[in-house]
């Protein structure tokens, strides 16, 4: 799940033209503990994730339901 959850930030990111510096500045955290939530080596709290979201004008909600769609999870992947 960290792993979808990475690439659902990044993904966002890059759509919205930000660079990794850019998404650490607005979310007051430093660059490399975003290329380390991206590549999925590092477990972010509800905190981190509520900051990153806010940078990326979008809610924590749905990042996750990005992640979990995209790691085939969730309610939706149990009924299959």
């Amino acid at each position: 799940m960290l792993n979808a959850l990475g690439g659902v930030i990044q993904e966002l990111r890059m759509s919205a033209g930000m660079s990794q510096q850019e998404l650490a500045d607005s979310a007051d955290l430093h660059r490399t503990y975003i290329s380390d939530i991206e590549r999925g080596a590092r477990n972010l709290t509800v905190a981190t994730l509520g900051r990153i979201a806010l940078a990326l004008d979008a809610v924590p909600s749905e990042l996750f339901r990005e992640a979990e769609h995209s790691a085939g999870i969730g309610r939706n992947a149990r009924r299959r």
